[in-house]
């Protein structure tokens, strides 16, 4: 074997790194995002639905006296609706600095995994736009679908978002 070629390889190596991943139900398909993005998990409570706002945005929730912005998952996938259940969840995230809530399906496990088991996605992998995945984990029973979390609400459309909260916060 040429050197070059160990060293490439032993590069490879050194490169891979543990991801940790907090992973999610929507539509019987499993997603992830990076746990650092992700400030609790709520059971389903009471939103406030907010006028004129896009329409996968729900509404506004007060958690702890901050009006955090509540989008739906499947509507902002372009997923069909699901009655309510018990395993609904609010993931509070920060993404791009603003705090917002997603609502998912079900929050499933915490999850580590090296980057090595990671693919980039191929077209067309999901109902979901591919331009807010990142990559295909590839667990021996299952795929594992990687959102992209700062692609997934551009500042302006999450200013916006905030703007409306705020906006609603102030007129209540």
């Amino acid at each position: 074997m040429s050197t070059a070629l160990v060293a490439s390889e032993k590069k490879g190596i050194a490169e891979a790194r543990i991801l940790q991943l907090v992973t999610f139900t929507l539509a019987e398909e499993e997603y992830a995002v990076d746990i650092l993005k992700v400030q609790e998990i709520n059971r389903m409570k009471e939103i406030t639905r907010v006028p004129n706002a896009p329409h996968y945005v729900e509404g506004v929730i007060n958690l702890r006296g901050k009006v955090i912005p509540v989008v739906s998952l499947r509507k902002k996938f372009g997923l069909p609706e699901e009655e309510d259940t018990a395993k609904k969840r609010i993931m509070i995230m920060d993404i791009q600095g603003v705090t917002i809530g997603l609502i998912v399906d079900s929050v499933n496990e915490v999850l580590r995994i090296s980057s090595d088991i990671v693919e980039p996605p191929p077209a067309m992998t999901s109902s979901v736009s591919s331009e807010f995945i990142w990559g295909i984990a590839k667990l021996e029973d299952r795929l594992i679908i990687l959102l992209d979390m700062d692609r997934f609400i551009g500042k302006e459309e999450s200013m916006g978002m905030i703007g409306e909260a705020e906006k609603f916060a102030i007129e209540s």
